[in-house]
């Protein structure tokens, strides 16, 4: 049985978590963190703020990732905003979006400048094909990476490999829209997540 948001080991996990020291230290790990987001940002977010940094546990990266997954814009910016918010407010909101954003802003834009001159190359087509697999492959293996988690998820193992499965198939081979996929089957995620979470309840005022 997978473990409750209330046990012994999820409290443990959050008081041993670290966080930012400053502002000044949000701002410059995301920076950090931007400044090496070439081809596949995820697996660079997934190692600095679970591995490196252990501000996030792999339990709640997992879950501030799907939240910054379903919201409007970049998933990266997205999570910025949410842990800075988390340890500084509206200023640590603020502080970890211009580190995510500043120095690879002018970066693009000096890219650009560069690109528009050799965009007709065919070597340059060629290595901007390649870079798309390797994107690919951090993704995915960041994915893997990650799947340990799920054994301690309050919905069950099976059911989130199930609900896995079925986002794969809706999405990759029958390209179901993103919009009826998290309607649908992040509706049915949702509503069972809840149910779970109330058995775990109940079981917690009997003990």
């Amino acid at each position: 049985m997978s473990a409750s948001p209330s046990s012994p080991e999820h409290d443990n996990a959050a008081h041993e978590r670290r966080q930012p020291e400053s502002i000044a230290d949000l701002f410059w790990s995301f920076t950090h963190l931007a400044l090496q987001g070439f081809g596949g940002v995820l697996a660079i977010v997934q190692r600095e703020m679970v591995e490196n940094k252990q501000w996030l546990t792999r339990e709640e990266f997992i879950e501030d990732w799907a939240v910054a997954q379903i919201l409007p814009g970049p998933n990266v910016v997205n999570l910025s905003l949410m842990i800075g918010d988390r340890y500084f407010g509206l200023r640590g909101a603020l502080a970890a979006l211009a580190g995510i954003l500043t120095f690879p802003l002018l970066i693009v834009l000096a890219l650009a400048a560069i690109f528009a001159g050799v965009s007709d190359n065919s070597a340059v087509q060629g290595a901007l094909r390649g870079m798309g697999a390797v994107a690919a492959g951090l993704i995915a293996a960041t994915g893997l990476k990650l799947a340990g988690a799920l054994q301690k998820n309050v919905m069950g193992t099976l059911a989130c490999w199930l609900l896995a499965a079925v986002t794969f198939v809706a999405v990759a081979l029958l390209r179901v829209p993103l919009v009826w996929v998290l309607a649908s089957i992040g509706g049915l995620a949702c509503g069972w997540a809840y149910r779970q979470l109330g058995r775990y309840r109940v079981l917690d005022s009997n003990s």
